[in-house]
């Protein structure tokens, strides 16, 4: 994987082959192929055999990364916010405030949305993907398996693979992870819970009052499982908040402040119960010790300020006109797709790489839906954040002539 002999995706032969091209025992090769599993370079595909993971841990020549986007394409693959949408730093940074009222900031506007802060704590943590780190970290260990959304964030699989746990997938639909899926991941034995509040990525799926009643409910017989919440989009968000996690006794919500204010602030509160937090500041103070109170000071700037305020507002508004305009665009070419709030376009197609390819060549990078899926049949993202409104129906039209069915060359069967 590192020299780029292995590439992401490539089938690995079978057992009993191998041991006979390296002149070793089965059980030897079957141990190996194990702790590749265990360290999420490998993954086994049933019938299909094992296989190198789309987006492995390794850091190879040629990794499971979205491509470099040549010139003259338009990148709706990438899922960060549009540079032009965000608000403008230099003059919080010019008149930098007291990072001091960052927790009392973060655990009014948590309050305000609905999450039960009663005996709990909040923690400051380098972004959300760190944030969920530290939280499994600090409950689970190795071979532990975690029920995730599928489709779900790509980042979020690929860090369970590196964590050594056991992915479980669930379905979701627009009003998030399905009752019934959380149930069969409990009744399997799953030992935590990771589900996100709203502008799911991939999908758009938001987490519906009746959705969250139904998952609260299923959660609280099973106090023992640990509950992880991510409300990435925040301030993006149309949608209110119905939040989950505090519904049993081991909870961390996560709220980030990447997708409003931009990537480059690498900063998260995660709120939870007293023991989990503890865990989580402990751990922190053996490792970066703590996020920068300077960072912390802009971000204070920030959810204080009138003109940033007014700026994500735009952005929101801008966001779902080019969500809903590309899913409209697209339904009056006759292709489905899903999408109810945040930057992404999920669209199921019978063929990722021709889709993908074809996109490509008019122009567009687009994601993969491999990327994100476990059990889910093939799909595409698309980005909306730097799709400008008027170049939606264009983009339609190309993706309804990419997923189209390709047609067979005369003369060959």
């Amino acid at each position: 994987m590192r020299s780029g002999a292995l590439a992401a995706g490539e089938a690995l032969p079978p057992v009993r082959r191998l041991a006979a091209d390296l002149g070793v025992s089965p059980a030897t090769v079957a141990a190996a192929y194990r702790a590749l599993r265990l360290r999420g370079v490998i993954e086994t595909a049933g019938r299909n055999g094992s296989r190198i993971r789309h987006r492995p841990p390794v850091a190879g020549q040629r990794g499971a990364r979205l491509p470099a986007t040549p010139a003259g394409v338009l990148d709706l693959a990438a899922g960060v916010a549009d540079p032009a949408l965000l608000p403008d730093l230099r003059p919080i940074l010019a008149r930098l405030p007291s990072a001091e009222p960052l927790r009392h900031l973060a655990a009014a506007a948590l309050t305000d949305d609905g999450v039960d802060l009663t005996g709990g704590a909040i923690a400051v943590v380098g972004g959300a993907l760190d944030g969920i780190e530290r939280v499994l970290g600090a409950h689970l260990r190795p071979g532990d398996a975690v029920a995730v959304e599928d489709p779900g964030w790509a980042n979020l699989l690929d860090l369970i693979a590196a964590l050594g746990l056991h992915p479980h997938p669930v379905p979701v639909d627009a009003q998030g992870p399905t009752a019934d899926g959380v149930a069969a991941a409990l009744s399997a034995g799953v030992r935590a819970v990771v589900i996100t509040s709203r502008a799911h990525n991939p999908t758009g799926a938001c987490v519906s009052a009746g959705r969250a009643a139904e998952l609260r409910d299923l959660l609280r017989r099973h106090p023992e499982v640990l509950v992880v919440e991510d409300d990435f989009a925040a301030q993006l968000a149309s949608d209110p908040l119905h939040p989950v996690a505090d519904a049993v006794p081991r909870w961390a919500f996560v709220r980030s402040v990447s997708k409003p204010y931009g990537s480059d602030l690498r900063l998260a509160v995660l709120a939870g119960d007293q023991e989990t937090i503890a865990r989580v500041e402990g751990r922190q103070r053996l490792g970066t010790g703590w996020v920068s109170t300077i960072l912390q000071s802009a971000v204070v700037g920030l959810w204080t300020s009138p003109t940033a305020d007014a700026v994500v507002a735009d952005a929101r508004r801008r966001y779902d006109l080019r969500r809903s305009g590309l899913i409209a665009a697209l339904a009056g070419h006759g292709v489905g797709a899903t999408g109810h709030s945040g930057l992404n376009v999920w669209i199921p197609v019978p063929d990722e790489t021709l889709a993908v390819t074809r996109l490509r060549e008019a122009g567009y990078a687009v994601a993969p839906g491999a990327m994100y899926r476990l059990a889910t049949p093939p799909a595409i993202r698309i980005t909306v954040s730097r799709l400008p409104e008027d170049g939606i129906e264009r983009l339609a039209g190309a993706v309804a002539r990419a997923v189209a069915p390709a047609v067979p060359i005369a003369g060959r069967a």
